[in-house]
């Protein structure tokens, strides 16, 4: 018995209905998550501002809202007059001419990443995380203690909340006794950006920390012999 032609463009266009039903669907998706409110910040979140994405449309887009002092804080954000969503996974920040003011992308969940030519990088980040973000570098503060993979103590550190070189920068000193290694990084800084715990030498060397499951903060990338930092 011969399978009618005419039956099976049907059954496979059938077939294939859903799935690009659901292809369609992705861009809207990702605009349904977005709605709502972000940090939009500099990498180092030494600028930032509150933004509220809606789903309410308006020429070329959708309504976005910035708080008070945006533009003075971010100037470029006066530029912009909608968002979209262009594609898959790029979220489009636009003027009144629907002209690219900034896009972002997903780098990790819930932070988008941006460039922006001769400023340098972007971050839009839920607003929830991003506080939160900042309530732990308060819970940093204090003492804490330097130590090698085998529990060896190689420098005592004060992380203090006095700002250094910006808002998000903090001062942190070093204690007597350090290991050369250490003493000759001389770490002058320290923040919180986007998970990490970074300390920061004069010259801007930068020594990146990861948390752990046990409350330290490991340095990354990770090693055979690894420097741990250990509250005290």
């Amino acid at each position: 018995m011969k399978f009618p032609f005419g039956l099976f463009v049907v059954c496979l266009v059938a077939g294939l209905w859903p799935a690009a039903k659901a292809a369609a669907q992705t861009p809207r998706s990702l605009a349904n998550e977005m709605v709502g409110q972000w940090e939009l910040a500099t990498a180092g979140r030494d600028r930032a501002c509150v933004v509220t994405l809606r789903n309410d449309p308006v020429p070329l887009g959708m309504k976005v809202e910035f708080e008070k002092g945006c533009e003075e804080v971010l100037p470029f954000t006066g530029a912009i007059a909608s968002w979209t969503v262009k594609g898959l996974d790029l979220v489009r920040f636009q003027d009144e001419r629907g002209e690219p003011v900034i896009d972002v992308t997903e780098v990790e969940g819930g932070i988008l990443e941006g460039v922006r030519t001769g400023e340098g990088v972007y971050i839009l980040q839920n607003l929830v995380a991003a506080r939160a973000l900042s309530k732990s570098s308060d819970q940093m503060i204090g003492d804490w203690v330097m130590v090698r993979g085998n529990g060896n103590p190689i420098c005592g550190l004060t992380l203090t909340n006095n700002e250094a070189d910006g808002p998000e920068n903090f001062q942190v000193f070093l204690k007597p006794k350090c290991d050369p290694m250490v003493g000759r990084f001389a770490p002058s800084m320290w923040r919180i950006e986007r998970g990490e715990m970074l300390l920061i030498s004069a010259s801007g060397e930068v020594w990146r920390f990861g948390a752990d499951d046990h409350a330290q903060w490991r340095r990354i990338p990770d090693s055979a012999d690894p420097f741990i930092m250990v509250r005290q």
